[in-house]
């Protein structure tokens, strides 16, 4: 059973067809697999879907329905929110006292990261799937197997 940590960039792809939409559904769509996401992912989700409206690519509506299938999703178990914790953020400052000086490294992007790499240690994933490859080439330093949806067929 393969087990992925899907990034807020990687997850919206699931909800709005974009380039990377169908590997990011496959993903989705593959049986037993692990979908795991922290909770902030849920905030961003729903922040990424209010852009969406506010920049005229989606309507309210369309907001609703979005906002719906993802708490579906989640409520349904196909993905599986992890806490953050304050362990979360420490690791988060250290991934950008470590990177962060030569590379571009966001703040939410570390709190991401830490949280797969917390999972990671604990139980290997196969694969950080996001669609930032800033993120994917930090990830990578870190040790993480990552799966960039807008650059695999």
């Amino acid at each position: 059973m393969a087990r992925y940590f899907l990034d807020t960039s990687a997850l919206l792809k699931h909800y709005h067809a974009e380039v990377g939409t169908p590997k990011v559904r496959a993903i989705l769509a593959e049986p037993g697999a692990e979908l795991l996401i922290s909770r902030l992912a849920s905030v961003e989700t729903l922040s990424a879907f209010a852009i969406k409206v506010r920049t005229g690519v989606l309507s309210g509506a369309d907001f609703a329905r979005l906002r719906g299938l993802f708490l579906a999703d989640v409520k349904r178990r196909l993905l599986k929110p992890a806490r953050v914790l304050n362990a979360h953020y420490q690791l988060a400052g250290d991934l950008i006292g470590t990177h962060g000086l030569s590379r571009q490294l966001r703040t939410l992007d570390a709190i991401q990261l830490a949280v797969a790499l917390r999972i990671h240690r604990a139980a290997p994933l196969d694969h950080f799937v996001a669609a930032d490859q800033r993120l994917c080439d930090i990830a990578a330093l870190e040790g993480l197997t990552v799966l960039n949806p807008e650059l695999t067929p």
